[in-house]
């Protein structure tokens, strides 16, 4: 018996629609990545992007548990001394909390070209409504705690 490798023309790729709200962002994310990388589909294969695509409404209502809105940083560098720049995530979900679920769901992927086209195939929206009707997603029938 021999392994089986899905070959990349034979994908096929369905369009799921998740909520997030009320549901913790970090678990959302887990369940988002599952979906985009293709792990749960059985012919799932490391090194051939065999993934769907995921679409998440109501990113804005997602929940951090805790005290991660006062405590957890988004930090980037500019690479120059002092370049340093720190941002609350109680300011990134006020503002642009799909930019908090995108950069959940980025650590979950890999870090290479695999990675970066997995990431593309995720659409977010803040509110309810979702401008991919004409794809037909249908709802994530999975659990996301």
């Amino acid at each position: 018996m021999s392994t089986f490798m899905e070959k990349p023309q034979n994908v096929q790729r369905k369009w799921y629609v998740i909520d997030a709200a009320g549901k913790s962002l970090g678990r959302t994310a887990t369940t988002v990545a599952t979906l985009l990388r293709g792990k749960h589909k059985v012919t799932y294969t490391p090194h051939v992007d065999c993934g769907d695509f995921v679409i998440v409404v109501n990113a804005e209502k997602a929940v951090l548990t805790g005290n991660k809105l006062t405590q957890k940083y988004h930090r980037t560098h500019s690479g120059y001394p002092g370049g340093l720049h720190e941002t609350r995530y109680k300011h990134i979900m006020e503002t642009k909390p799909e930019f908090a679920m995108r950069l959940a769901v980025k650590g979950m992927l890999g870090k290479n070209s695999l990675g970066r086209k997995q990431i593309s195939r995720l659409k977010l929206f803040q509110g309810a409504e979702h401008s991919h009707a004409a794809q037909k997603p249908e709802i994530y029938a999975g659990e996301v705690k």
